[in-house]
């Protein structure tokens, strides 16, 4: 039966009847909403879904078509459209509608100027659409309402190809705000997947303030920074030592726990250089591998290549195993090859594998076991300095177990069987073992740990033995003694509650001299007087050489703690070791300590937030016997908020080491960041590392240009130029810098180009 005319409150009503059969079947008892609220949260089962039909003027054929005219507006569950004129199809569920139509649904808004759509499939067209794709706001509940842009959008058409689902024809897409378009992407088609959070464009070209920067005929990127198989942003960089440099690299999302990226790098003084990395997430094991391959350098007529692996995996029954792998061409592959200072600084690469297992023994006591294989590549990359290998390691087995708070007091092993092997150094087998006694007694405010222990060292010698050094033992009984007072009182500080201690400490040890110039040196060294080694044993690393020892060392702190939060805001340390007989074990070319000292240098730290935003970290080792400073070193830092840090650090080593180091990160005006970082040698009057560049942070864009320069080795230094343009949401262009910048700006925080939010990325832009 045709419809008539109604007022505007009977023809909602009416609207609602046509659907009662429907609101029966799901049971809802749902009610037409305002026109202001369209948002009903509908009934799960979409083939119940009631619909609601509002216009000026309704008219049609029951069960047939419903035509509306002026204003008229049509929900089905979160699906809203609204035109002038529209009519839908009831028995094909084909809604088609013209003038100013808008469509919004949980996460888009679409507006054009006519529409053909399907219901039931969520297939058909609008033409000359504009797009809003929203998300949730970061941390939002289920459920909620999507409010956050990002991206939007024109085309000549845009189709529907089935829930969350969209193709636009000639088409814009950007991810900046409404009135500004500061970067857009143009595509003849571009696909758009809500459901995987992709899009693909076709013939597409980036055009940045009226000016194309950028075209590819296939063009993929994540819609929020996930995971997927695509083309990963262009790296260029420009170096003294490589030329112009052009990077590719291709991103393969290969499954949840496995990826892998493909990276060409073309070097204008060098050549094509093809290099891949594998990563993978197995339940019981985790790994990566990086090949990478230069065919016949132009600058050195020959092929280069670096081939690098970890791996770590469970075996069952406690059980585990480590796999590293680190092998290059030649000697200078990372000073020709590398932009950073972490990897050009490597003279020594380990290739190691391990098996270990821990476990429980005894009553509470526990253990752990490994095996240990090790081989070195050693890069001579300063021909001016000849490098020594350190000893490859074939095979080292070490055991240590423990049994703490036992009845009668705490007992430690440690023992090892190494293996030492080198070309043209002599070999030899060592066989250690150190077990121990400990009694801990303490309380509240006081503790005493005298402790007893044997060292016992036995050598096998081996080929390369030009020194003729004998195969011999060495047993050292080993006596200590540390004690201490803890004292707390409280205290203010800007009218804050604090917690004051003050923590005496005294360390007593005494070893018996025994001649040792006959044993080998595989792998001991002389350590460096800190506070990490005042309180120790032995003054040696390794195993090699135990120093005799009758020596006290008296060391005290003070802490400030802040009472409200148990925070440490101040710390001040002294310390010093006294000897009560001359110390005669030495390592070969190293004169002992002058007879006529009895004390070791005299040790100071402080560091702490000495004031609002303000931390500094200073120490000072200072010779009594000499009246002379042998070391000083302060930094201090003043980070008032994320992304504006400056930092200020002076090292002074006598006779060795004089260096200032400066670094920044600071807003200038607006958007403009400036970065940079100054470390000069005063002794050798050389800049060792200089950094400088700018960053801009638009609303959905970013621009970072950064220098960088470091010294490779006492007559050369690298030069690299970074040029990144990072548009938010699809991709960055050009160089990264932010290993750069991490590294050498201690607190630096990489800004959301959407605002001053320090953000990470875990996932590059794609294409």
């Amino acid at each position: 039966m045709p419809l008539s005319r109604f007022s505007q409150k009977s023809r909602i009503a009416l609207a609602v009847l046509c659907a009662l059969p429907l609101l029966a079947a799901a049971d809802e008892g749902l009610k037409p909403e305002p026109r202001s609220g369209l948002g009903l949260k509908p009934p799960q089962n979409t083939d119940q879904l009631p619909m609601f039909v509002e216009a000026d003027r309704i008219q049609g054929t029951q069960d047939k078509e419903i035509e509306a005219f002026g204003n008229a507006r049509l929900r089905k569950g979160e699906q809203a459209f609204h035109a002038d004129w529209m009519r839908h199809d009831t028995a094909a569920e084909v809604l088609t509608a013209k003038g100013n139509v808008r469509i919004t649904q949980e996460r888009e808004v679409i507006e054009g100027q006519a529409l053909r759509y399907e219901l039931a499939t969520d297939r058909g067209h609008i033409d000359q659409p504009r797009y809003t794709l929203m998300s949730l706001p970061p941390g939002g509940p289920a459920g909620e309402r999507a409010s956050q842009i990002d991206g939007r959008g024109t085309a000549e058409r845009l189709l529907f190809d089935g829930p969350q689902k969209y193709r636009a024809e000639t088409a814009s897409y950007t991810t900046c705000a409404p009135g500004n378009n500061a970067w857009v992407m143009r595509a003849k088609q571009l696909d758009i997947d809500r459901n995987r959070d992709v899009g693909v464009a076709h013939d597409a070209s980036i055009v940045f303030f009226d000016q194309t920067i950028f075209y590819s005929p296939y063009l993929s990127f994540s819609l929020h920074q996930e995971r997927k198989s695509g083309f990963l942003t262009p790296s260029y960089r420009n170096s003294n030592t490589s030329g112009f440099e052009f990077t590719v690299p291709y991103y393969w999302n290969i499954a949840p726990d496995m990826d892998a990226t493909l990276y060409p790098r073309y070097m204008t003084k060098r050549g094509l250089q093809l290099g891949g990395e594998f990563r993978y997430l197995a339940p019981r094991g985790r790994g990566e591998t990086r090949i990478e391959v230069l065919a016949n350098d132009q600058q050195i007529d020959r092929d280069r290549w670096g081939f690098f692996t970890k791996h770590q995996q469970a075996l069952g029954n406690a059980w585990n195993g480590t796999v590293n792998l680190n092998r290059v061409s030649d000697d200078k592959y990372f000073t020709d090859l590398s932009s950073l200072v972490a990897l050009t600084s490597q003279v020594n690469l380990s290739n190691d594998g391990t098996l270990s297992r821990g476990g429980t023994w005894g009553n509470g006591g526990t253990y752990a076991f490994s095996a240990y294989a090790q081989r070195w590549q050693t890069l001579q990359t300063d021909p001016n300095t000849t490098l020594v290998s350190p000893y490859n390691r074939q095979p080292q087995l070490v055991l240590s177990a423990q049994n703490l708070d036992s009845r009668w007091g705490d007992f430690d092993l440690s023992a090892s069987f190494t293996a030492f092997d080198h070309k043209s150094l002599v070999n030899g087998n060592r066989a250690v073992a150190y077990p121990s006694f400990s009694v801990p007694l303490q309380n509240a405010y006081a503790f005493v740990i005298p402790k007893i222990g044997a060292h016992l060292t036995g050598y096998a010698m081996g080929s390369n033995n030009t020194a003729a050094l004998p195969n011999t033992t060495r047993s050292l009984p080993i006596f200590s003694t540390e004690a201490g007072l803890i004292f707390e009182r409280d205290a203010q500080a800007n009218n804050a509650p604090f917690i004051q201690t003050l923590e005496p400490k005294a360390y007593y040890v005494y070893i018996p001299y025994k001649d040792q110039n006959q044993l080998p040196i595989f792998d001991s060294g002389q350590q460096d007087v800190n506070f990490a080694t005042i309180f120790s044993e032995n003054q040696f690393s390794g195993q090699d050489r135990i120093n005799d020892a009758n020596q006290l060392t008296i060391g005290a702190n003070s802490r400030f703690i802040d009472a409200s939060t148990g925070i440490e805001r101040l710390r001040v340390a002294l310390a010093q070791r006294f000897y009560f007989q001359s110390q005669r074990v030495t390592l070969p070319g190293v004169a002992p300590r002058a007879s006529d000292s009895n004390s070791s240098d005299l040790l100071a730290t402080f560091g702490g937030n000495i004031a609002k935003n303000w931390a500094v970290d200073t120490g000072w080792q200072y010779n009594t016997d000499q009246k002379q400073t042998q070391k000083f070193n302060i930094a201090g830092r003043y980070q008032p908020q994320q992304g504006k840090v400056l930092n200020l650090a002076y090292r002074d080593t006598i006779n060795s080491l004089r260096q200032v180091d400066f670094s920044t990160q600071w807003p200038i005006d607006g958007r403009w960041t400036a970065v940079g970082r100054w470390n000069f040698s005063l002794l050798d009057n050389r800049t060792l590392e200089a950094l400088a560049g700018f960053e801009y942070n638009d609303s959905c864009w970013a621009l970072r240009v950064v220098g960088h320069r470091f010294a490779t080795t006492a007559s050369a230094a690298s030069t690299s130029v970074f040029v990144q343009l990072e548009l938010n949401g699809v991709s960055r262009i050009g160089s990264n810098p932010f290993e750069a910048l991490r590294r050498n700006i201690s607190g630096y925080k990489q800004l959301d180009p959407r605002g001053d939010a320090p953000v990470e990325y875990n996932v590059p832009g794609v294409f």
